[in-house]
């Protein structure tokens, strides 16, 4: 119990270190260049509220949703504690069948082209 708690207190006394260390450093020397809300070295030059693409949008959103194959496919070698293996197999041709539907409804409608 003794060890728990040292733990605890320690990992509490680095993190507010860290955290003091990193709020208290940046505002030593505040410049021109730090003060400024650009960090990319130059002034703007146009209006910062241009219309967003949609298509790309449209892109990173399907990234996203096809991405996730990856954390719905993870758990199949745990799964192997199902009755049978075929049930493993038939879980798993379900979840890419259904990613293939979803990537072939895209394509259909054109949501990767990228220039129309």
């Amino acid at each position: 119990m003794n060890l728990i708690i040292s733990s605890v207190v320690i990992t509490a006394l680095i993190s507010l270190t860290l955290a003091f260390i990193a709020f208290w450093l940046p505002s030593l020397n505040p410049d021109n260049e730090k003060l400024s809300p650009f960090e990319c070295g130059f002034d703007p030059l146009g209006n910062s509220r241009l219309p967003f693409s949609l298509r790309f949008f449209l892109v990173a959103i399907l990234f996203l949703l096809f991405d996730l194959e990856i954390a719905l496919l993870l758990p199949l070698p745990w799964s192997n504690q199902l009755d049978t293996p075929l049930m493993t197999l038939f879980w798993t041709f379900i979840i890419l069948i259904l990613l293939t539907l979803g990537l072939i409804y895209e394509w259909i409608q054109g949501g990767l082209e990228w220039a129309e």
